[in-house]
């Protein structure tokens, strides 16, 4: 079996490697879908720059653009986030067994010492 990433879960950690995009992802799923308008105002940066940001979570299919009049607005998409917490989980499970049997070995040497 290929534990390897699939192309789309490569994309979604790009997206999530900066923290400009992080933030967007944040704001979506704490305030709802929002007009690209109000979420660059969350930034200082040019707004070519900022476009940038959403077309790579756009890619990424983090985020989802649909017109509602004259704006664009965007929606968080969290799929893809469930498919990389499902590679990252065997990791989890990994270091969950490894503190657990740092902490028996610590509570016999307790015991060891009394």
């Amino acid at each position: 079996m290929n534990n390897a990433p699939r192309i789309s879960e490569d994309r979604v950690f790009a997206a999530l490697a900066s923290p400009v995009r992080r933030e967007v992802l944040r704001l979506l799923r704490q305030e709802g879908p929002q007009p690209v308008q109000q979420l660059a105002g969350h930034f200082a940066m040019a707004r070519p720059s900022f476009s940038e940001h959403l077309r790579v979570l756009r890619e990424a299919g983090l985020v989802t653009e649909r017109k509602v009049g004259r704006q664009r607005l965007y929606q968080l998409q969290a799929v893809p986030l469930n498919e990389v917490q499902q590679w990252l989980s065997p990791f989890e499970r990994f270091w969950r067994d490894k503190l657990t049997g740092l902490r028996d070995l610590l509570d016999r040497m307790d015991d060891d010492e009394s």
